[in-house]
């Protein structure tokens, strides 16, 4: 069975987007990696980011559509898997379990899987697509500014492809295609 290595990050969903970026990196002595009006990523380590932060002034003005379980606090928490077959063997457990990604989505820096237990918290289980140097490097590509979110894909055939032998390298290149949507349960839509 495939476990994560590691925690990687956790997501923040704020109306205080500056002071809690300034907190975190004053408390935690953290850089930013990359910062634009809407989200924010920091990191004390390694790590290509730790903390990362969602300006809801931005992106879901008060009082627009609010969701039941409420808007502020952590969106997400991430958990890094070793390899993409490790992350594809755990989607396939888990959606033989019945349990299935509400969102699965191409961030440039992780291919992710984003799931939601029966309280409604949202897990992210993800791989990186590169080394902490390309994912920085990405993070301050225009690429990134003009597509911070992703771009959606589909497991299964990620699977298929994965289970006919094509390159782990070929496998974790972003594909081609528009941003993805921010779904519902995502929190930020």
């Amino acid at each position: 069975m495939a476990k994560p290595i590691k925690l990687a990050h956790v997501l923040y969903m704020t109306r205080r987007f500056h002071q809690m970026v300034d907190w975190y990196r004053i408390v935690f002595e953290a850089s930013v990696v990359n910062q634009n009006p809407a989200f924010a990523f920091l990191t004390y380590d390694d790590e290509h980011h730790r903390f990362a932060f969602t300006n809801l002034d931005i992106l879901k003005p008060a009082g627009v559509g609010a969701e039941g379980r409420g808007e502020i606090g952590v969106n997400h928490v991430g958990f890094t898997y070793a390899s993409v077959g490790d992350l594809l063997h755990t989607y396939t457990r888990l959606k033989v379990a019945g349990i299935h990604p509400y969102w699965p989505v191409h961030h440039g820096t992780t291919l992710s899987l984003y799931y939601k237990d029966p309280d409604g918290n949202r897990l992210e289980l993800q791989i990186d697509c590169g080394s902490v140097e390309q994912a920085n490097a990405y993070m301050s590509s225009e690429a990134c500014a003009a597509n911070p979110v992703g771009v959606r894909f589909d497991p299964d055939v990620l699977l298929t492809r994965y289970e006919s032998g094509v390159d782990v390298e070929a496998l974790l290149k972003m594909p081609d295609g528009a941003a993805s949507d921010l779904p519902v349960a995502h929190g930020l839509t």
